[in-house]
């Protein structure tokens, strides 16, 4: 089995550092980590290695955002069927993931990012009236679940549609921290049903834990000093450049 050793000094410090960026913008966000760690890590090896090192930090980040509140209950109540269609949505996506088409899973997952970050920069808030959520819950979870199964980043359309739903500040975290939560443990099992999950990374993705939260702790102390609208819209761009490399190399090597 591969050990932590087993890399090089470069390779172990890149993933490290992505992590601790990708902590810090979770910490200032609430959200974030698995979009920019799948999404650094994405450009250095195959998409299917990036989902497996983001198992175990993003659990543990999302279970700290899951827990840090008193909606807990509540929440799984008013969001049981929109968990249950992201569990089912993501074992079914995976198989893309799992299918070892780099270039497909690489082009689906910059498409993700470009999709995610235009839409979040320039589209205007909206409001879903409660009537509709129950159509709707399932629907949006079965589509993000599809989604985090293929490219493992779990925010489209999940994000924007609890935003829409007009949720108090401390809801609306927690309720992405039991999106992603779901998500992550999907992503997990959907891999390990189809045999993909990268087990012999399982003690990097463990240590991957630490610069991870650390970089949470210093994005909520940053939360407090910087404009969240500023720190937000200089990582959406990154993201979307980002996504425009991805979605172009994996072009690139299909054609």
């Amino acid at each position: 089995m591969e050990s932590m050793g087993d890399h090089g000094g470069l390779f172990l410090t890149t993933v490290f550092a992505t992590f601790f960026a990708a902590g810090i913008v979770k910490g200032v966000t609430g959200m974030g980590l698995p979009t920019v760690a799948i999404g650094v890590l994405g450009a250095l090896m195959s998409p299917l290695s990036a989902a497996g090192l983001l198992i175990v930090p993003s659990c543990a980040t999302n279970l700290w955002q899951l827990l840090a509140g008193r909606h807990l209950h509540g929440l799984i109540a008013r969001f049981r069927a929109m968990m249950l269609a992201v569990l089912a949505g993501t074992m079914l996506g995976t198989a893309l993931l799992a299918g070892g088409d780099v270039a497909l899973s690489t082009a689906a997952l910059g498409a993700m990012l470009l999709l995610y970050s235009a839409y979040t920069l320039v589209a205007r808030p909206v409001r879903i009236p409660v009537r509709f959520e129950a159509r709707l819950s399932p629907l949006v979870g079965a589509a993000t679940g599809l989604l985090a199964g293929a490219t493992g980043v779990f925010t489209l359309p999940a994000v924007p549609y609890l935003q829409a739903l007009g949720l108090e500040r401390d809801e609306l975290v927690q309720a992405l921290g039991l999106s992603f939560t779901t998500s992550t443990v999907a992503l997990a099992a959907g891999l390990a049903w189809h045999g993909a999950l990268p087990l012999q990374n399982l003690a990097l993705s463990t240590a991957a834990v630490l610069p991870s939260v650390a970089g949470m702790v210093l994005g909520q102390a940053i939360r407090s000093r910087v404009s969240p609208t500023t720190f937000r819209r200089c990582f959406l761009l990154c993201l979307f450049l980002l996504g425009a490399e991805m979605l172009m190399r994996a072009l690139l090597q299909r054609f």
